[in-house]
């Protein structure tokens, strides 16, 4: 039996036990000890279960995980969300939608230090959910607007998506952050105008808010500053050469642990926000430590040669490539979390990527804008169920039924970066 009739064996096998519930960190460990015993030998297998755990928590490149993690926790703590909700409903006064688009102004700027989609979602929605419902919003516009606006979490850096992706393909991270700034912020763009036309087609989905003076929104900027302060830090940072991104991400877990000590963190809070980011960050290095193990099997099964050769025979246009590999993230973003995604598929599509001829940052920006459009897609979005956890009482289909303009809008952001990738690489 050849390596790759067994690799595809092996994959389906995967796949298999994904679909049965089996943790998917553990599927890929699984699934590349058999794969890899099967083609070499079971004794060399289990030294790769040993130097694929060892080399993955003994890399200094995955260090900044933890530390941006820590960082969104820190200021999910000292409750920034609620005083950057507050001053951005004041810039919004009277608007018709006004909180809506106060909600997603505050998912992008609480995604630039939190890194993470899912804790983006989960702080604002206990904060502007009820907000919005009490003045009288409907609920699929409410809720959608959370659901959304969290995935830009995932593209607004400091991204750990990002990062995870520059470190699979060897790509430059401080590259992929400043390459990612312009996608974030025309996704926060876009966000806001699904709002505002939303509204507009129908006007009872939302209230109009309280005025508020030019005084009373110059107060509400005062949210804006601790956020801008630590983004510039990061960003500024990289982008001048001062700060590596492990730098810049200690930096900036430092800089948002003094601003919340300044807000009153208490020595419990400080305890319980290094236990979350623990916990948070042991999930992803066990699913990183799966992913390696995956890639070891790949390697010898030479399954990823094997679909270059075939799409290669098939003579497709490399439109047709992206067109594919984004169809595949797509339908895999219904059923499985952006992170676990990126570490499982990246190693066999990036080949494929390389070999149509993509620039390997452009593409890392549209893969994880695809991965992000997962997060809202039914049956099952992520950042969908982080809100119905957080509304209980609003349906999901309600929730489903909020996010379309949303995913609308993602699709035009993906259409102009595919038709104009500058807009991803004219900050390099």
């Amino acid at each position: 039996m050849s390596t790759q009739i067994i690799g595809l064996i092996c994959m389906a096998g995967m796949l298999g036990a994904i679909a049965l519930r089996m943790p998917i960190a553990l599927a890929m460990a699984m699934t590349g000890f058999i794969g890899f015993g099967w083609i070499v030998a079971f004794d060399p297998a289990i030294s790769v279960l040993e130097s694929g755990a060892f080399d993955t928590l003994s890399n200094y490149s995955f260090s900044p995980v933890p530390l941006f993690i820590l960082m969104g926790v820190f200021a999910s703590k000292a409750k920034m969300s609620a005083e950057l909700f507050n001053g951005a409903k004041s810039l919004f006064g009277a608007w018709r939608g006004g909180m809506a688009l106060a909600a997603v102004s505050s998912c992008g700027i609480f995604s630039a230090i939190s890194g993470s989609s899912l804790a983006t979602a989960a702080s604002m929605s206990k904060v502007a959910l009820p907000e919005m419902q009490k003045n009288g919003y409907a609920n699929s516009l409410a809720t959608g607007t959370l659901a959304a606006g969290g995935t830009l979490g995932i593209m607004i850096p400091p991204s750990i998506a990002l990062l995870l992706y520059g470190l699979l393909t060897e790509q430059s991270v401080g590259d992929m952050f400043i390459a990612g700034i312009i996608p974030g912020l025309m996704g926060l763009v876009l966000y806001m105008l699904a709002v505002a036309i939303t509204v507009w087609i129908k006007p009872e989905l939302a209230t109009p808010g309280l005025a508020t003076s030019f005084m009373e929104k110059l107060r509400g900027l005062k949210g804006l500053i601790p956020f801008g302060t630590v983004f510039a830090l990061i960003i500024g940072g990289i982008y001048g050469g001062i700060f590596t991104p492990t730098e810049a991400a200690a930096v900036g877990a430092v800089g948002t642990l003094v601003i919340a000590l300044f807000r009153g963190m208490t020595w419990k809070d400080f305890v319980d926000s290094i236990q979350e980011a623990m916990v948070m960050s042991t999930m992803i290095f066990f699913m990183v430590i799966g992913a390696e193990i995956f890639g070891f099997f790949l390697s010898v099964s030479r399954v990823s040669f094997a679909l270059i050769e075939l799409v290669g025979s098939l003579d497709l246009t490399p439109f047709v490539v992206l067109l594919c590999i984004l169809g595949l993230y797509v339908v895999l973003g219904m059923v499985m979390d952006s992170i676990a995604m990126l570490l499982l598929t990246v190693p066999i599509v990036y080949p494929l990527a390389m070999q149509a001829g993509f620039d390997p940052v452009w593409f890392g920006i549209i893969t994880v804008i695809t991965v992000e459009l997962g997060l809202i897609t039914p049956p099952i979005g992520m950042n969908v169920f982080v809100i119905k956890s957080v509304a209980q009482d609003v349906k999901l289909g309600e929730i489903f039924k909020g996010v379309v303009p949303f995913v609308l809008s993602d699709v035009v952001r993906l259409v102009l970066l595919i038709a104009f990738p500058v807009l991803a690489l004219g900050l390099l």
